[in-house]
């Protein structure tokens, strides 16, 4: 089954009914519709009328609660959106079922022309990485700074951890596994998936993993769940694949806007050591190396992100420091 085949699941019309999205402190959440596809969109609105936009793209089974404590971190400096891509988070899947990165980047575009948000400071993570690459390639009219925290982009030797991950775009993997692991409870799913993504898991507090394990329990309700996380899945392998101008790395090379790269030491999905080809192919970037964190930096160290993205906002208002410089404190 192709990525861009329809989805067999229930109209958004007719999905079940299931529990409310968790909304933080200052926060709204508020649904957009565009052609083929409907967004839920988490924003905190900003301090000032005069601040820029930034936009936030999560990762693989993840939503826009992901970016919730940067979010926060970030107030005052700029109007926070953070988005759940067709069929995470609270956004029903897309009318065309189409889940690759192309179709997840053809959302973020849609949404930022209808919102006439652009330039924005886009944000990526995992997934959203690739997404956010992608957008930043063909419209730079939309991006005016990037932000890659573990950026989902080709590796030629995938690390062992991520290959359970990766498996999931095999057809059969999906219903295979679901039915050796129905057994499962919410915890034990949630606390595998931070024992995977978190550089120290300890570091989650109970309530974050409470609202963790609500919100894998109101969307295993969905009837499209696994259907978006395999399709998405499959998606990254067909990116990996992609050659020419259509490459992940071709498109980072063509990115215009200055990046903020940020890999952690504990990654077990990214590889670490794909932080200065990367730091390579982006022609105007900084480096910021987070020895202890796992994949998801910014929910784990949100204050050391926020801080670094400053130091961007600095650099780039400023100086017009060169490519490839690397943060303060990062480690090469």
């Amino acid at each position: 089954m192709s990525s861009t085949e329809s989805p067999s699941v229930p109209a958004a019309s007719v999905l079940p009914r299931v529990a409310p999205v968790q909304v933080g402190e200052g926060e709204r959440l508020r649904s957009v519709g565009l052609p083929g596809v409907t967004l839920t969109v988490r924003s905190r609105p900003p301090a000032r009328e005069d601040l820029p936009t930034a936009l936030y793209v999560h990762g693989l089974g993840g939503s826009s609660q992901n970016w919730s404590a940067l979010m926060a971190e970030l107030d005052g400096v700029v109007g926070s959106e953070a988005l759940d891509l067709p069929g995470f988070g609270d956004s029903p899947p897309p009318d065309d079922g189409d889940y690759s990165v192309t179709g997840h980047a053809r959302a973020v575009i849609r949404y930022l022309d209808a919102a006439g948000r652009g330039p924005v400071h886009l944000f990526g993570n995992s997934l959203g990485g690739a997404v956010a690459t992608r957008v930043a390639a063909v419209r730079p009219d939309l991006v005016r700074t990037l932000t890659l925290v573990s950026p989902a982009l080709p590796e030629l030797r995938v690390q062992r951890s991520a290959v359970p991950t990766a498996l999931l775009g095999v057809p059969g993997i999906a219903a295979l596994f679901t039915r050796f692991t129905r057994e499962w409870t919410a915890e034990q799913r949630v606390r595998g998936v931070m024992a995977l993504c978190y550089g120290d898991p300890g570091r989650v507090s109970p309530e974050a993993f409470r609202y963790a394990v609500e919100e894998l329990e109101r969307r295993q309700r969905l009837p499209y769940f696994w259907d978006a996380m395999t399709r998405s899945a499959r998606g990254i392998v067909n990116a990996y694949t992609l050659g020419g101008q259509h490459g992940l790395w071709r498109q980072a090379e063509r990115v215009l806007a200055p990046t903020l790269l940020i890999y952690g030491g504990r990654d077990q999905l990214v590889g670490f050591r794909m932080a200065r080809k990367a730091a390579r192919a982006f022609r105007d970037s900084r480096l910021l190396s987070l020895p202890d964190a796992g994949h998801v930096a910014m929910m784990e160290y949100p204050d050391v992100v926020a801080g670094a993205f400053r130091e961007l906002l600095a650099q780039t208002a400023g100086s017009g420091e060169g490519a490839h410089a690397v943060a303060p404190g990062a480690r090469s």
